[in-house]
């Protein structure tokens, strides 16, 4: 499991690494006019949400930091990243099967349920590839190529069904 999170997360550090800061930060593109450095920073939260509960049991979907600079720099983004990675790498078998208090607010107000920190990093990862897949699309409109034909898609979706900007199909 880790192994998959860890190479999903890596496919982020390999676009920020091929792009300019100006891409990055680009929030031009309707119709939500959100940057890749937003939801790349918004995916990191998600598991930093988790990193910051492990200790008292209690993660908050909903408190995050919203640190700008990282994205705003590609070089700042990379470190978030980094940092994400180095945490995930770092957690045991134990780790994984505790229990933990999970809160967010799911369009009515927070609630709380319970999970096991592997349950949170699934959907965490999770969550990392649908914005991925929303990245991809802002990618697309400011035509950069992506490196990883693979990027913002489900390692279920079966590789003859779906076209890559990019592709001859």
């Amino acid at each position: 499991m880790i192994k998959a999170i860890a190479q999903n997360l890596e496919r982020g550090v390999q676009l920020l690494t091929s792009i300019t800061d100006e891409q990055y930060s680009n929030a031009s593109i309707p119709p939500y006019f959100s940057s890749i450095g937003c939801h790349m920073r918004h995916v990191l939260d998600a598991f930093t949400s988790i990193f910051n509960g492990l200790e008292s049991g209690c993660v908050d979907f909903s408190d995050r930091k919203r640190n700008t600079i990282s994205e705003e720099k590609t070089t700042e983004g990379i470190r978030y990243f980094q940092e994400t990675l180095q945490k995930l790498k770092n957690l045991s078998s134990e780790n994984l099967e505790k229990t933990i208090e999970v809160t967010d607010n799911l369009g009515t107000g927070d609630i709380t349920i319970t999970y096991t920190v592997e349950n949170a990093l699934a959907y965490a990862h999770s969550h990392a590839i649908h914005h991925f897949a929303s990245i991809g699309f802002l990618v697309h409109q400011l035509g950069i190529e992506l490196k990883n034909p693979d990027f913002g898609y489900n390692p279920t979706t079966p590789k003859n069904t779906f076209k890559t900007p990019f592709s001859s199909n």
